[in-house]
């Protein structure tokens, strides 16, 4: 059962990863949902305050995915079609992935600049409002990015520790 709960803990690792750049999926509680199945094994001992402080910090930043963004659209005078482009241009970015690993960059500022162009008509201040959607979008992936890639590691380290308890037969 533990080898069970530690593989099924690293797909949600490797979920809690990708969730950080798929808007679709919640990276970081999925990731502390892999932390969680792996301190659930036998062979590792219960922790429950570090357990406690990750699932905050897991909470505070997906509540933070909604509310950064949001920030950076007002900051620079967006609107919320300006979020939504963002949005879209991200979807864009991961179904048709033209221009490669820039596309994921690339896409959502345009996505962004097309929401506030049907939004606005003057071009300048759409550019700085798309600016600011993209600024909140990056800042928030980012975050999210950190406390995965964190909490995989931790994952790792946990999982080389007790790894002949986890992998006894």
């Amino acid at each position: 059962m533990d080898i069970f709960l530690t593989i099924l803990g690293f797909l949600f690792m490797i979920f809690g990863v990708l969730g950080s750049f798929l808007p679709i999926l919640p990276g970081p509680p999925l990731s502390w949902i892999g932390l969680l199945l792996l301190y659930l094994t036998e062979a590792v001992p219960n922790n429950n305050s570090f357990l406690v402080i990750t699932l905050v910090i897991a909470l505070i930043v997906f509540a933070l995915d909604y509310i950064i963004p949001a920030l950076g659209t007002k900051k620079f005078g967006g609107s919320k079609l300006g979020m939504i482009g963002t949005t879209v241009g991200l979807l864009v970015a991961i179904f048709f992935p033209i221009l490669g690993a820039f596309g994921i960059v690339i896409w959502p500022f345009v996505g962004a600049l097309v929401g506030e162009l049907l939004n606005k008509a003057d071009s300048k201040t759409a550019i700085r409002a798309a600016f600011g959607s993209f600024l909140g979008f990056l800042t928030g992936t980012f975050l999210k990015f950190a406390v995965a890639v964190v909490y995989f590691g931790f994952f790792m380290m946990t999982v080389w520790e007790f790894r002949t308890a986890i992998f006894a037969f």
